[in-house]
C-alpha cells in the first residue's frame, strides 16, 4: 500500500494541492491532509488516492526495487516512443 510520504511527493511532482487530488480521487481533501499527517486511512480510500495519481501520470515505486535498499517513492512515467 503507498505510504504518506509517496502521495505528498507524487503531490509535489504532480503541482497538485491536496483539494486538487480530493477532486481527483474522490477522497476527502480532510482524509487526505490527516493521511498525510500520518493518520490511517481504509484501503479503499488508498486505492482511491493511489488510482488518480497514477492516472495522472505517477509511478510508485515500493521499498528496495532499486539499488540497495532504498525505501519506497515515486517518479513520473515517462513519455511513450
Amino acid at each position: 500500500m503507498i505510504t504518506k510520504e509517496q502521495v505528498r511527493a507524487a503531490r509535489a511532482l504532480l503541482n497538485w494541492t491536496a483539494q486538487d487530488l480530493a477532486d481527483n480521487s474522490g477522497a476527502a481533501v480532510n482524509t487526505i491532509r490527516r493521511f498525510e499527517n500520518g493518520a490511517d486511512a481504509m484501503g479503499g480510500t488508498l486505492a482511491k488516492i493511489e488510482a488518480a495519481l497514477t492516472a495522472a501520470g505517477v509511478a510508485f515505486i515500493p521499498a528496495g526495487a532499486y539499488q540497495g535498499e532504498g525505501g519506497p517513492g515515486v517518479r513520473l512515467k515517462g513519455e511513450a516512443g
